[in-house]
């Protein structure tokens, strides 16, 4: 079995990774400019279905990274994905990334409000949002939100709601909620949105894993 193996420096694993998927993926044709955010769900899951679930808003990808360029922070719903978003490569267009699920003032609006932490959280996000930009607490501005949402449809749920009541305007919504209650109706949802820049992963498939890999893959094509 050993001498099965393919002898790969360590360096060179997620070159040829990336190598093996593309071969793999052989004639497949995918849109201009999603190639990166294609390849790097699969290599993140060693799923090739994202090949064909991943559904983009046009000129998606330059839109996104304008947006990065212009110094937008990334809104999480887990910290999870806040763990494994390049924050050091964000910074150094000027952005940030939040995740408020841990906040205590999260917690309580909903108990008070009867929703879930990740509801709540987009809430969060939009009382900080004024003219197109997020307020952090010391005052300063940056630049517009991008939603990274890898857990929980009501999160998505709760931001198709902020959107159409004028609360909110995303650069970008990352769309990759798992699992099986709501999920692919929360989904459904976002891709109804005019004028919203979004990344869905169509179905039941996703993760926060899968919504850090997004933003990564933007972050690296710059």
């Amino acid at each position: 079995m050993l001498n099965e193996l393919e002898q790969v420096l360590p360096a060179d694993i997620e070159k040829r990774s990336f190598e093996i998927i593309t071969e793999e993926l052989g004639d497949k044709e995918l849109i201009p400019g999603t190639e990166p955010v294609v390849k790097r769900c699969i290599h993140t899951s060693a799923d090739f279905d994202y090949a064909d679930n991943l559904v983009f808003s046009d000129n998606v990808a330059e839109r996104a990274l304008s947006a990065i360029q212009n110094g937008a922070s990334i809104v999480t719903d887990t910290q999870m994905a806040k763990a494994g978003i390049n924050k050091k490569r964000l910074a150094q267009y000027g952005g940030e990334v939040y995740c408020f699920m841990s906040d205590e003032d999260v917690a309580q609006a909903a108990k008070e409000n009867g929703t879930t932490r990740a509801a709540a959280c987009m809430d969060k996000a939009a009382s900080l949002y004024r003219d197109g930009r997020i307020r952090k607490q010391n005052g300063e501005q940056e630049s517009g939100l991008i939603f990274a949402i890898g857990n929980a449809p009501t999160a998505l749920v709760r931001l198709y709601e902020l959107i159409n009541e004028g609360k909110l305007k995303p650069e970008l919504i990352i769309a990759a909620p798992v699992g099986f209650v709501n999920v692919v109706q929360s989904k459904e949802l976002i891709l109804t949105l005019k004028d919203i820049p979004y990344i869905v992963a169509r179905g039941r498939k996703g993760g926060s894993n899968i919504a850090a890999c997004i933003c990564n893959s933007l972050l690296y094509m710059l």
